[in-house]
This record gives structure tokens, C-alpha cells and sequence, in this order.
């Protein structure tokens, strides 16, 4: 999925006008992680994925459909293997 998923959360905390380190204290997570996360190096755990949500006001499901529909975007063609 490589860094789809730090797009995607980049694109709500920005919407949300937070930084990231307002983000990371909003879901009790260190600044350096949310970077990672943003910058693909690092990829959410469900908990993860829940607080980071939480601290977005959004559901987290809407965080995984976003990334979802642009991993769709960007391999045009693929078969989902599900």
C-alpha cells in the first residue's frame, strides 16, 4: 500500500487545519510517528487507525475507503484478490 494511506491522512489533518504535532497529541501518539505515518514510512495498527480517526472527528472507515479508492486509482486494472 506504501505511503496511500499517508496521503489520505495527510489530506484530513490538513482539512482539519492541525498540525501534526496537534494531531499526534489528539491521539496520544509521538509527533515523529504521525510524520512517518503521513511520509509512508510506517503503517497504522486498527488501534492506530481508531485514535487517529477519533482525533479527526471522522470515522475510521472513511480514512481506510479514501485510501482504498486511491490505491484503485493508481493500479488501474487490478483484480481485487478478495
Amino acid at each position: 500500500m506504501g505511503p496511500l494511506f499517508g496521503e489520505v491522512l495527510t489530506r484530513y489533518r490538513t482539512r482539519a487545519e492541525i498540525t501534526q504535532e496537534e494531531l499526534a497529541l489528539r491521539a496520544d501518539l509521538d509527533r515523529t510517528f504521525v510524520s512517518r505515518l503521513e511520509r509512508g514510512i510506517r503503517q497504522p495498527t486498527i488501534t492506530t487507525l481508531f485514535a487517529v480517526a477519533q482525533a479527526l472527528d471522522v470515522h475510521a472507515a472513511d480514512l481506510v475507503r479514501d485510501t482504498e479508492d486511491l490505491l484503485r486509482r493508481k493500479t488501474p486494472g487490478k483484480k481485487n484478490s478478495a
